[in-house]
């Protein structure tokens, strides 16, 4: 469970107690529910404000965000499970619901196939400029897409809660905060 958990990086779980077989302890069951951009920013805000984040409040998961929550988990005697559960979330005072996706809110569209064509060099270089800004890419962009690409994309895919394919979809571009219909746009 903890290497499941940190893989999901910014990630709610819940515990849920399964009702005992005859003879039997309860099992626990959980639930996990990856945040949405601005619960992370909330859960980011409030580990700045317990002086364990440095980084910006801006709703994406990093490794900065990860080692700052461990760090916290840590400072206050819980588990150190790289992952915000109820405990955390209580001792950060951020609500369960805040945590939560609107019911009403519409989701972001999953692409599950590749894109039909080969993305562009400015594409890629900013697909590459944002993983670096964000701590998953060391080199410089290249607008070269390859085994360290991918393999930054899937970290960050992983570290967000979504499918770590290794590709870059719809979901993943909106969760690197680049335009999914230009990824040639300019990076804000």
């Amino acid at each position: 469970m903890h290497e499941i958990s940190r893989a999901l990086g910014a990630a709610f779980i819940v515990a849920v107690v399964a009702g005992p077989a005859v003879g039997q302890a309860p099992a626990p069951l959980s639930f996990v529910q990856p945040l949405t951009p601005s619960a992370t920013a909330a859960v980011q805000e409030r580990l700045r404000e317990a002086g364990v984040y440095s980084g910006g409040a801006d709703g994406v998961w990093g490794p900065e965000s990860q080692a700052a929550l461990d760090r916290f988990q840590q400072a206050r005697g819980l588990p150190v499970t790289g992952s915000i559960n109820v405990a955390t979330a209580q001792a950060l005072g951020v609500g369960v619901p805040r945590l939560l996706p609107a019911a009403t809110a519409e989701p972001v569209p999953a692409a599950t196939a590749a894109p039909s064509a080969p993305l562009s060099q400015q594409a890629v270089r900013n697909i590459q400029a944002r993983l670096r800004a964000l701590g998953f890419y060391q080199a410089r962009p290249d607008g070269i897409w390859g085994a360290g690409t991918q393999a930054a994309i899937e970290r960050f895919q992983r570290g967000r809660g979504l499918e770590a394919s290794g590709q870059i979809n719809p979901t993943t571009a909106q969760a690197l905060g680049l335009n999914p219909s230009n990824l040639e746009a300019p990076v804000r």
